[in-house]
């Protein structure tokens, strides 16, 4: 899509002083942070953007006063700002005044409540369409993407119904205004989702396209309802004052079986006017339309509308409905006066209505691509210079005018989120329709509306699941952004970081893996839960870290005399490999486990294997050598004279090879210590040379 001509629209912060200080800000993914600083406005000075990184958003940095900050597209930006907190700054005499920081917010609508539905049920319709059968081919897919779009379609009045609800049950004026305006825009999305499945989706062709732009003008525009009601449940519904109102509404809209139901009322009530009923209910009757079954050819059509038409001029010309100017105003309309129809011009409220109506009385065969030419003429006669085109005309015109990429790029600008435009092109792609349109920065008109819709996605605090869905189904740039993305989720539970991981780990995301691993072990060391920290090390394959837990765990049972966190350092398994530390900390706990099995020579041959294996801490030697003297005191010999003779070998590195030996022969704990492991060594090693000496004389 291209960038817009023209410069973009300001959007200025609420309470935000740019014309006194200078503010600076920074970008986020799908927020811009703003403050005001303590530097005074000077001529000519700009905003300071604080952003060091790639900005990730698709709008331009022109941070130009009075306003730092700008977005492509004011309608799409929808960019709100809030104030988050207050600070203290001040000002260049020193006094102190205050100062706000504000988020802004580019998405706003994904904060609205009642737009949940919209984003989680459109979510299904998308992923369907995703998987669907490709080979589907010809009628049985057209019909297929149809359905897809009347999902879609339904998703949205469903959804406009249920903020209409709330704005009726609201007694907040700000609220009932916001969900007013939301209305409003629902109505105009399924107003031009409408059209497009019925020009570009179903691309219905002469005959039954007008059948289909009939249907979209009764569904859209003009709802008679309750004007019907009010006139049927009147005593008299021929002398009401909008009965004829109702009866050109159904004339204008082609319901003519309701309209020659209300003119029977005026022939009961008016014995003079049978005879001008009669005639009118007949051609009324006659009219020949457009099938959908295909029973007649557009050649057939003509000619009967012909003949229909020439029988409607001959009875206006004869002056037989010149009585009765209502009547006559009915003649003239099915006879395509536009001159009549324009009189009517207060009931269709609107110029596409008139088009419709137009083309129903003078061009029931057109054409798609004829069209335009009706579309554009038809628009100016109705506004007829009174009053410019809105957004809407233009986006509808665009339609008309089969200008599909016209259409998603005022829709971009003018529509308040991605959500439309992003479905829409996606379905269109899926139709083909959009397969000649890439765009200059590499990526096709799909995969970037997909790309904004779902970076929006990402700001909320639970709809970011369905933004990941999105990406995967960008294959250019998606999974750049899902990585981008992911990394910024805040993992404010356990729950939800695993939730991540899960989604990392089933696209062998490997960095993002660790980095959510890492980032989850620190928190749980700081809260010292280091059961949960060497968890997510292991799972990040952080030997570094899993060392370093590891010694915390050493540490807690010297100044504990036990461990925490059991289960987990008995199953540890394969992962204790991961370091040389985790792996002294798993035979260690094996070691205790083996003793608390009263396995003494199993636990005495470990113990001695994490002695001289060298994977233990220096500092921890004398803890070892000191839970070898129960082992040692044992009544049955437990160490054999070699591994004895080890023993004392490690004891005397030990004491020989300490740095701070003084301070070591000072200490009389240690020195006793080491006494009564000398001692244990010695008898055990008189015992043993004993046993081993009687074994071998018998």
């Amino acid at each position: 899509m291209d960038e817009p001509d023209t410069e973009p629209p300001l959007v200025v912060v609420p309470g935000a002083d740019s014309s006194s200080r200078q503010l600076c800000f920074a970008w986020g993914p799908a927020e811009v942070l703003v403050c005001e600083t303590l530097f005074g406005r000077t001529g000519g000075s700009r905003s300071r953007c604080l952003s060091r990184s790639r900005c990730l958003s698709r709008s331009r940095c022109l941070s130009r006063s009075p306003c730092p900050f700008r977005f492509w597209g004011e309608g799409r930006a929808g960019a709100a700002a809030r104030a988050l907190t207050d600070s203290v700054a001040g000002t260049e005499d020193g006094a102190p005044t205050s100062s706000r920081v504000f988020v802004v917010r580019r998405d706003q609508d994904i904060y609205i409540q009642t737009l949940r539905k919209l984003f989680n049920e459109s979510h299904g319709i998308f992923m369907g369409l995703q998987r669907s059968e490709e080979e589907l081919a010809g009628k049985s897919r057209k019909a297929q993407l149809v359905q897809v779009s009347k999902n879609y379609r339904s998703v949205i009045r469903a959804c406009m119904e249920d903020m209409h609800q709330a704005a009726v049950s609201t007694r907040d004026p700000a609220l009932q205004a916001q969900y007013s305006t939301q209305v409003s825009i629902l109505s105009a999305m399924e107003l031009i989702w409408n059209l497009c499945e019925i020009l570009f989706v179903e691309a219905a062709t002469a005959g039954p396209l007008l059948l289909r732009l009939l249907d979209w003008v009764r569904l859209h525009v003009c709802d008679v309802d309750s004007m019907v009601r009010e006139v049927l449940s009147s005593e008299s519904p021929s002398k009401h004052k909008l009965f004829w109102n109702v009866v050109d509404i159904f004339v204008l809209q082609g319901r003519m079986d309701e309209a020659r139901h209300l003119l029977s009322k005026e022939a009961s009530a008016n014995p003079t006017s049978v005879n001008m009923y009669k005639i009118l209910d007949d051609l009324m009757k006659k009219m020949p339309v457009p099938s959908l079954s295909n029973t007649q050819t557009l050649t057939e059509l003509e000619l009967k509308w012909q003949h229909w038409h020439e029988e409607c001029q001959r009875y206006l010309q004869d002056g037989t409905f010149a009585s009765n100017p209502h009547m006559e105003s009915i003649c003239k309309i099915l006879l395509g006066d536009e001159d009549a129809i324009l009189e009517k011009k207060e009931l269709m409220t609107t110029w596409y209505h008139f088009l419709v109506t137009r083309l129903l009385y003078s061009h029931p065969t057109v054409k798609p691509m004829e069209l335009r030419f009706y579309a554009q003429s038809s628009m100016d006669l109705f506004l007829g210079g009174e009053s410019s085109p809105e957004p809407l005309d233009l986006i509808l015109m665009a339609a008309f005018e089969f200008e599909m990429h016209q259409v998603i790029k005022e829709c971009s600008i003018v529509l308040s989120n991605w959500w439309f435009v992003a479905h829409l092109t996606d379905l269109l792609d899926h139709c083909k329709l959009l397969q000649s349109h890439n765009l200059h920065f590499g990526s096709n008109m799909r995969e970037f509306l997909l790309l904004e819709y779902a970076s929006g996605l990402f700001s909320h605090h639970s709809l970011w699941q369905l933004g990941v869905d999105y990406f995967d189904h960008c294959p250019e740039y998606g999974r750049v952004y899902l990585e981008l993305h992911i990394e910024r989720i805040p993992l404010s539970t356990e729950q939800k970081a695993l939730k991540v991981l899960r989604i990392c780990e089933q696209r062998q995301m490997h960095e993002q893996v660790r980095s959510i691993c890492k980032i989850m072990a620190m928190k749980a060391l700081r809260n010292n839960r280091l059961g949960s920290a060497l968890s997510w090390s292991i799972r990040a394959k952080d030997a570094a870290f899993a060392t370093l837990i590891s010694d915390r765990f050493l540490k807690d049972y010297c100044e504990r005399g036990c461990f925490s966190d059991l289960d987990l350092i008995d199953n540890l398994g394969p992962s204790m490999l991961l370091s040389d530390r985790l792996t002294f900390l798993g035979k260690y706990r094996e070691f205790h486990r083996l003793y608390g099995e009263k396995r003494f020579p199993e636990a005495a041959r470990l113990l001695l294997t994490l002695m001289t294996a060298h994977i233990a801490p220096c500092s921890f030697w004398m803890t070892l050598l000191t839970d070898a003297l129960p082992l040692l005191e044992q009544k049955e010999v437990i160490f054999s004279a070699e591994q004895t003779y080890e023993l004392m070998r490690c004891l005397e590195d030990l004491t020989a090879g300490n740095p701070d030996k003084q301070k070591f022969q000072d200490d009389d704990i240690e020195t006793t210590k080491v006494e009564m492991l000398r001692l244990a060594l010695a008898r055990n090693l008189a015992r043993v040379i004993i046993k081993e000496g009687t074994v071998e004389g018998s």
